[in-house]
């Protein structure tokens, strides 16, 4: 009978297994002040961090869901094991050595391994298996050719442990059988399978074999490609059915690799296939990451979300690379249908030639593949033009067409200041003389409206453009509103402390204000000769005050009274130098993101052959607006 581990060795697993390295392995955590850490929940999706760490009490709790616990039960909720496997795992990650107490029987004392332990061997013992078998005489040499060819060196192929499956019906089987395994745990890992005859063989036979492994960097299931014309299976890939260990769906290859330099650089890049991640991690893109033997869906952007910590304040970039022939561009467009899941910029990197990494590092080397992803582009950006491609913008009905379709994606941009100006450029590109035309049917456009076409359509174009009586007068902003919390904390630093906001407040126009009431009143504050000579404090927002006129007057007054007194969302004494700077530094990110966009938007227009000079000059304006936004985050990061 199996025994029990022994209570002062749970005890010991507790304090060895570090709370914040473990959820860490799953969760990118930032310091959230007072000893504690704080990340996106792993157990319910959220936009704002609300999941918390306690590494000097070994507990974690979410304010969101209410999941809490210790690091035992997080393994156990996460791996979906029981309380003794989770005990072991943990264990075996800090080299610890279990004992057991007897419970009766020969085997007391002594703990067979949980299932998971004993099918993460069979998959470790096979990809040594394959490994070895990649270097052998016979088939194996084909494979060897394919990884060459590919210009993937030897090397490079044991970093990423590729092998080669023999042809040879029941190799593997044999070899895992004289190694203790059961067949029905050969089965359960989908290592072999059964014959017609009912015999026992191997699951994979004259491939390529590509190990897939977990975050831990634990083998759980394999990716074999097709390399010969008389492989029974026509399939190009096969890939390892679910298993215990293996979900397709929260999969992705390479992640073990990338996941640290994702959560450093705030940075993913999801490519199509293997030799794709090969190819760019050997490029210098070590945040390269492909979804396995099924598309990029909702549970692969729950992984990344959590790598990211992608949230309302902390963004990062999701960079999509797809080929450039018909069935990517759908790729592409089915990723922008998953935008509004991410808070991260999204982006999508298209080859026009249509080559993969994979292809233009074979043909070009290094450098190109790293090009491909600076060369990117806003995820919109690729959505609307690949749809107005798609119809004749020289007629009026084209245009009416290319309109109805491409105005809804417009309007599910998140950012209400890209929002604005995707619509100003969709004009631009359609054809139409006033660009606020656009921008109003953008505003005005609801997901459960009926689309219109044909004639029908065109009658109405004029209708549509119509803004409501009071569209253009200024609400009340949402205190709360995570997406503006920069805005916000300007204005009341502004107004509460002018003299230690200083003449950095002054430099940020009122153009960097998204929200109208906000950068109305940035607008007065100028007009009242600024921060950098205002009056007494007694004095300073009644000086502001009386600069309101207008429609609006009521609403910006009240809001100003409202930020002069509402607490500056910092902790301690009050607001400091540093927070000034990080507070200010997030007020311009956004401005800068868009800068970024347009950049990127105008080297996609610029031919290199033709206009070596001006789209190296281009370049070199992107790699300046890139230093200067990432400088922002870190002031913007550095002083929260």
């Amino acid at each position: 009978m199996a025994g029990l581990i022994k209570n002062e060795d749970i005890r010991e697993v507790r304090e060895r297994a570090s709370i914040a390295d473990v959820i860490g392995e799953y969760v990118t955590l930032r310091n959230a002040g007072g000893g504690n850490m704080k990340g996106l929940c792993p157990f319910h999706d959220e936009k704002t961090p609300s999941f918390s760490v306690s590494p000097g009490r070994g507990l974690f709790y979410c304010f969101g869901c209410g999941e809490s616990g210790d690091v035992i039960s997080f393994v156990q909720k996460m791996e979906h094991v029981g309380f003794a496997e989770a005990v072991e795992q943990l264990a075996d990650r800090a080299g610890l050595q279990l004992r057991y107490e007897q419970t009766g029987g020969p085997a007391g004392g002594q703990r067979q391994p949980g299932q998971r332990q004993r099918l993460v061997a069979a998959n470790k013992a096979a990809v040594e298996f394959f490994v070895a078998q990649l270097g052998a005489p016979g088939a194996a040499s084909t494979a060897r050719a394919f990884l060459a060819e590919r210009g993937f060196t030897q090397q490079a192929a044991l970093d990423f442990s590729c092998g080669f499956a023999p042809d040879s019906w029941d190799m593997l089987v044999r070899h895992l059988r004289g190694l203790g395994f059961t067949e029905k745990e050969l089965l359960t890992a989908d290592l072999a399978r059964r014959s017609s005859r009912g015999t026992l063989i191997d699951r994979f036979r004259k491939r390529l074999i590509w190990p897939i492994f977990d975050r831990h960097g634990d083998p759980i299931g394999f990716g074999a490609r097709r390399l010969f014309d008389d492989d029974s299976s026509e399939a190009k890939y096969l890939n390892t059915s679910e298993t215990p260990l293996y979900k397709k769906s929260t999969v992705l290859f390479g992640l073990e690799k990338a996941r640290r330099e994702i959560a450093k650089s705030r940075q993913v890049v999801v490519v199509e296939g293997y030799t794709d991640v090969m190819a760019c991690h050997l490029a210098g893109i070590p945040t390269a990451v492909a979804s396995c033997g099924t598309a990029f869906g909702s549970e692969h952007i729950a992984v990344i979300r959590q790598l990211l910590m992608d949230s309302d304040v902390f963004r990062g970039e999701v960079i999509f690379v797809f080929d450039g022939d018909e069935a990517g561009q759908k790729a592409a467009l089915k990723a922008f249908s998953d935008d509004q899941k991410f808070t991260a910029q999204t982006f999508v990197a298209v080859e026009p030639d249509g080559r993969d990494p994979c292809e233009l590092r074979q043909d070009s080397g290094d450098a190109a593949v790293r090009d491909l992803i600076a060369r990117r582009q806003p995820l919109v950006e690729f959505a609307i033009t690949s749809r107005l491609r798609l119809h004749n913008l020289d007629t009026v009905e084209g245009r009416v067409a290319a309109l109805d379709e491409t105005i809804p994606l417009v309007a599910q941009i998140k950012d209400i200041a890209l929002r604005t100006e995707y619509a100003r450029r969709l004009a631009g590109l359609v054809g139409v003389d006033d660009p606020n035309r656009i921008v109003a049917r953008v505003r005005s456009w609801r997901p459960e409206a009926q689309p219109r076409t044909g004639r029908r359509a065109a009658t109405a174009e004029v209708a549509d453009q119509r803004v409501e009586p009071n569209a253009d007068r200024i609400a009340r902003p949402k205190p709360d509103d995570p997406n503006t919390w920069a805005e916000r904390e300007s204005l009341k630093l502004a107004l509460q402390s002018p003299t230690l906001v200083g003449p950095a407040f002054d430099v940020a126009s009122e153009d960097i204000y998204r929200v109208p009431a906000y950068a109305a009143l940035r607008r007065y504050i100028e007009e009242a000769g600024g921060v950098n000579n205002a009056s007494s404090p007694q004095e300073w927002v009644p000086q502001v005050a009386e600069l309101i006129k207008g429609d609006d007057a009521d609403v910006l007054k009240r809001l100003l009274h409202e930020l002069a007194v509402e607490p500056v969302n910092v902790p301690g004494d009050g607001p400091d130098s540093r927070y000034v700077t990080s507070i200010l530094a997030a007020l311009q990110l956004p401005r800068a993101h868009a800068r970024i966009a347009q950049i990127k938007s105008r080297l996609q227009r610029i031919n290199p052959i033709e206009d070596d000079a001006t789209y190296r000059r281009t370049f070199g304006e992107l790699v300046t607006m890139e230093q200067l936004a990432r400088g922002l985050r870190e002031q913007a990061a550095g002083g929260t």
